[in-house]
């Protein structure tokens, strides 16, 4: 029997799906050679590989150079509308400590951004002075598009303390007395999601995102000025055309251009989460102190808003108070959701189910007051990094059935229908599911030491740790499985291994009790021999992109189990679903989505809908009630409580079940018995193995409509204004005009694709 191919190996096999197109090896080794000795004087007696990786990266960015700015040029000279981190312990992930190879420092563009100061009543106006300032120094890195020479940039900015550099060359005021201490300044960009439960961390928070916002800003105005790429001879000054050539989401304008109808217009909000603690409001007194010029705009904002209002719903004093950006219980808070509706031209969430409810509830005066603003839509994933790059062995079994044009059109991914009863594609499937759980496996043997059985199947939960997620549900059904195989060690049981990850905020103390908790938990079903291989329990740690490409590929299982209504969207049940993993989860999110388009048979649906979850908000939720009517869910609690998987410290979780008992606003005992059962229900059809690969294959022959391509064109389309083009820039080596000879509709229209 021959050995399983690498996914090396299977990539090379995959013709168009060789990531970077080589044109000459032999050029390639020689690029790689020069950079080795020349960029990082190393040879090869004395080169580690990470000086390999830079060599390499290196030689890969200067087959990227060329197209990155002929790409540049491209955009300003056709000047076309272009859409363009047992408890958990935090450490330093110094990621630039040796550099990175893939960005470009531009320190021609540095920018000042400026804080603190007061503002000054002058004959000519108010004017902000006596500020603090940190120079914006912008990094590019080349981010190429896929199979069609275009190479886009991204562009972050690091934050410098400006005490090294000609401060007489800013004519903006005494620096001497209010340039900050060089740390203070560079901590804005130093760490990333700071703790923001105390003031200084809101400081800082509050601070990075101005940083970046105010330097983005001041950038894109400074390229919408110059009518050629490099040109400082001719300067645009009219900004009437400014919405229509920017299409970037800047959250503030009005800043730099006082005209409220040009800000509308060119910005546009996206949702993200309808949960209160997660939208920004700012306390006044902390904005006062860094933009005191700022709050007298949004106050300026706001006065003209409630004129607005008022006039259309006179002596509504209530929804004055509902709407304003101002609000005035106890801290007064300015509310950044609001100033970001008033502020744009498009409002919408990223899933069907969330979409209505920001339009519906959380929204619903502003949805009163501009009805047309209100859309959705739905989030999507690249197919090109999460099946390509990080599954090969399936992405060549689809193209071997479908052809290969699936790979820029997701939507073609339905042609799979007409294998579901094929008996040679569903062994293959089912064979590059399993050779996926078989290296997985022996990465978490080499990685956490832990040995697990490859045929068990595979449930994996992996996302951010909150208590809306519900990872404590997952935990109380591992608790059930384990009580289940000790109250009957003989009786039959469908082999699992939990894999449970995902980080918790710094601040954020329950969400770091419920990873001690199932890890605790973790020890105890790990190491009893009773239960054997029948249950293993993995918490990955560091969870992150590199290691969601080795896991999604292997999992049998997705958990996607959020109280509905709470999950703006998700992603990693799309990127779950197109991998061959089947789902269980509640009618939440893009979950919703998800059954309408495989077929809500074809999903492991369970719980509360969100009219179920609205009755019993208004029926008054009583945990109490479910604990004492669901044995199995008592004994989990009670075992919980009385330190079972903490006998050294028996209270150690009191915390987390006095929350579930009282302050539980996700209502978890609530659909532990629906969780429960549907699991059994898994479990049943899992020891099916045909019938389970045939719904493995509905799926993702259903996950066409999830592809970040349809996404983008639809905010291209009804956002952004701009069609979508397929116009191929030229590759460096042929000159632009003979590439147009090939394509000559592309010179004067852009042609949808």
């Amino acid at each position: 029997m021959s050995r399983p191919l690498t996914d090396q190996e299977k990539r090379k096999q995959i013709s168009i799906r060789g990531i970077v197109g080589v044109e000459n090896v032999a050029e390639l080794k020689k690029g790689f050679n020069r950079h080795l000795h020349f960029t990082l004087v190393k040879d090869r007696n004395v080169a580690t590989p990470r000086d390999y990786y830079f060599a390499l990266a290196h030689t890969v960015r200067d087959h990227l150079v060329g197209r990155w700015i002929r790409t540049q040029q491209y955009y300003y000279e056709k000047d076309p509308k272009v859409s363009r981190g047992r408890w958990q312990k935090e450490k330093a992930d110094d990621w630039l400590r040796h550099g990175n190879p893939w960005e470009k420092a531009r320190p021609e563009y540095m920018l000042p951004v400026h804080f603190y100061g007061r503002v000054e009543h002058t004959k000519s106006g108010l004017k902000w002075v006596d500020t603090q300032v940190v120079l914006a120094l912008p990094y590019d890195t080349p981010v190429p598009g896929y199979m069609n020479n275009t190479v886009n940039t991204m562009r972050l900015w690091s934050a410098r303390a400006p005490n090294d550099f000609n401060l007489r060359d800013f004519n903006v005021g005494d620096y001497i007395q209010a340039v900050l201490d060089r740390n203070l300044a560079e901590n804005i960009s130093r760490v990333l999601y700071p703790n923001d439960n105390f003031f200084e961390g809101k400081e800082l928070r509050l601070k990075q995102e101005y940083f970046v916002v105010a330097a983005t800003l001041q950038d894109v105005i400074r390229r919408f000025k110059a009518s050629k790429f490099g040109s400082t001879e001719s300067i645009r000054t009219i900004f009437e055309s400014f919405p229509d050539q920017v299409n970037h989401a800047f959250h503030f304008l009005i800043n730099v251009l006082v005209a409220w109808d040009i800000t509308k217009r060119t910005f546009a909000y996206t949702n993200h989460t309808v949960l209160p603690e997660a939208l920004e409001r700012w306390p006044v007194d902390l904005v006062e102190k860094l933009l005191p010029r700022h709050l007298q705009i949004i106050y300026e904002i706001n006065q003209r808003h409630l004129d607005k209002v008022a006039a259309l719903f006179p002596n509504d004093i209530d929804r004055l108070r509902r709407m304003s950006l101002i609000e005035e219980g106890g801290v007064k808070r300015i509310n950044m959701a609001h100033l970001c509706i008033i502020g744009s031209h498009a409002v919408n969430g990223v899933a069907k189910i969330h979409s209505d409810i920001v339009k519906t509830q959380v929204f619903k005066d502003f949805a009163e007051l501009e009805p047309e603003k209100f859309q959705n839509k739905t989030n999507g994933i690249t197919p090109r990094r999460w099946l390509l790059l990080c599954n090969p062995g399936l992405a060549e079994l689809i193209a071997e059935k479908i052809g290969e044009d699936y790979v820029k059109d997701l939507s073609q991914l339905i042609k799979l229908h007409k294998f579901v009863n094929d008996d040679i594609f569903i062994r293959e499937v089912s064979k590059v599911k399993q050779e996926n759980k078989v290296k997985f496996a022996q990465y978490l043997e080499k990685e956490y030491k832990v040995k697990i059985n490859p045929s068990s199947m595979f449930d994996v939960h992996v996302k951010r740790i909150h208590e809306y997620k519900r990872q404590l549900m997952n935990c109380l059904h591992i608790i059930t499985m384990y009580n289940r195989i000790k109250r009957n060690p003989m009786k039959p049981f469908v082999p699992r291994t939990v894999i449970i990850g995902g980080k918790a905020a710094p601040g954020y103390h329950m969400a770091k009790m419920i990873i001690r908790l199932i890890t605790a938990v973790g020890h105890v079903v790990n190491n009893d021999p009773v239960v054997g291989n029948k249950l293993k329990v993995i918490f990955l740690e560091n969870y992150r992109v590199s290691l969601a490409e080795k896991v999604i590929p292997a999992t049998d299982l997705s958990e996607q189990i959020s109280t509905a209504g709470t999950e703006a969207s998700g992603t990693g049940n799309m990127k779950f679903m197109l991998n061959g993993a089947l789902t269980i989860g509640t009618m939440d999110g893009a979950n919703v989505e998800m059954a309408e388009e495989a077929g809500e048979e074809n999903l492991f649906i369970f719980g509360m809908r969100i009219q179920d979850v609205e009755e019993l908000d208004k029926k008054g939720y009583n945990a109490q009630e479910y604990y004492d009517k669901l044995p199995e869910l008592k004994q989990a609690i009670d075992q919980i409580k009385s330190g079972f998987f903490s006998p050294k410290q028996p209270d150690l979780f009191n915390e987390v079940t006095n929350m579930l008992f009282h302050h539980d606003r996700f209502k978890v005992f609530a659909d532990y018995e629906a969780y429960v059962k549907c699991q059994d229900k898994v479990s049943q059809l899992y020891m099916n193995a045909k019938e389970w690969t045939k719904m493995v294959i509905r799926n993702i022959a259903a996950s066409g409509k999830f592809s970040s391509d349809r996404t983008i064109k639809e905010y291209a389309r009804d956002i952004w204004n701009v069609e979508p083009s397929d116009i191929k820039i030229p590759p460096p080596n042929e000159p632009r005009d003979v590439a147009d000879d090939k394509n000559p509709n592309c010179t004067t229209q852009q042609v949808k694709l």
